[in-house]
């Protein structure tokens, strides 16, 4: 039976996640933890570059990954580190775009199947739809968590309260959400955060604006209700979200931080390309495809005969507080809040 990722981590006693850092990007390891896990691979004879002997089993040697929006660089993070692992390992990667529809999505996993050896399948919208197919097919998830299937996923709860704890810090009190498409796993995780902000500090008022498209368009069609809604602090889905935000508040006179503060999502380019920069929670989106890529190789390697109750990990990655200067202290009253 070939060594997996897993029998390489348990040997070593750390994560699957820290096993695939040390692989392909051993700089952002420990030395100690880095010594563990070489150790540990030498000792099992832990093999990741299995290309070849895949094609010769009669496998495709592809890798399929189906993202809900190519443009959104947040997705481009990933893919990045998806397609960077899979050369690692031989493999060529077969990206496709849903356009965020969920009928596409079926469709596109539908024909992966007969093209790839596994699916990595990100941010899916259409798994309570149809999706019984995904038993067809060796899957990992990324930002979604869907019965027994492998999955990494964000902590975007944790990261979203630590945002507001931010917010709260520097006096705000008013807040509110700026949210995603109303069926993605990540705006669901986000609210969630927000709930717990609310329980803990009772001096708070978080308002929900909606779900709006996570593109730059639904931070300006958010942006009125933002400034109607009284709110000093607003939290975005995303950075496009946040981008959209600026955009139109700036068009309305309403100065950023000076009159209302913006938290984006992701630490994507445009982050930082922004006016004024954001402050945004941060995610190493490359590592999250290595990783994904990591989980998909070890199913394949197993085959259809791994033994029924395997573990299907599910691993959950942290977020950052980026502090930058889209954020400041509350106004000393709300009354900058009118359009100018």
């Amino acid at each position: 039976m070939a060594v997996t990722l897993y029998d390489v981590a348990s040997e070593a006693g750390v994560s699957i996640s820290t096993v695939s850092r040390t692989l392909s990007a051993p700089e952002r390891v420990a030395p100690s933890t880095r010594a563990r896990v070489r150790a540990a691979v030498e000792m099992l004879g832990y093999q990741p570059n299995r290309a070849a002997s895949l094609l010769r089993s009669g496998r495709t040697g592809v890798i399929g990954m189906v993202v809900p929006d190519l443009e959104n660089p947040y997705f481009a993070g990933i893919v990045k580190g998806v397609q960077a692992r899979a050369r690692l390992a031989g493999s060529v990667s077969l990206i496709v775009d849903s356009d965020e529809k969920p009928q596409e999505e079926v469709a596109l996993v539908r024909l992966l199947i007969q093209q790839t050896d596994g699916i990595v399948l990100c941010a899916p919208r259409a798994l309570d739809n149809d999706m019984s197919l995904l038993s067809r097919v060796p899957v990992v998830l990324v930002n979604q968590v869907w019965r027994d299937v492998p999955s990494i996923t964000i902590d975007h709860s944790t990261g979203m309260l630590r945002a507001v704890e931010h917010l709260r810090a520097l006096g705000h009190r008013a807040l509110a959400y700026v949210g995603g498409p109303e069926h993605s796993r990540s705006d669901a995780d986000r609210r969630d955060g927000l709930r717990r902000a609310q329980e803990l500090y009772s001096d708070l008022t978080i308002t929900s604006l909606g779900n709006f498209p996570p593109q730059v368009a639904g931070g300006e069609a958010a942006a009125d209700l933002a400034a109607a809604s009284g709110a000093t602090g607003v939290l975005a889905f995303n950075d496009l979200v946040a981008i959209g935000l600026l955009r139109r508040l700036a068009r309305r006179g309403l100065r950023v931080p000076e009159d209302i503060s913006v938290v984006g999502t992701d630490d994507t380019l445009v982050a930082q390309l922004a006016t004024p920069q954001l402050t945004t929670l941060h995610v190493d989106l490359a590592q999250l495809g290595k990783v994904a890529v990591e989980l998909l190789l070890d199913l394949i390697a197993r085959g259809p005969a791994a033994a029924p109750g395997s573990p299907s990990p599910a691993i959950r990655e942290p977020l950052d507080l980026v502090v930058r200067a889209s954020t400041g202290m509350a106004p000393a009253s709300s009354a900058s809040h009118t359009t100018s």
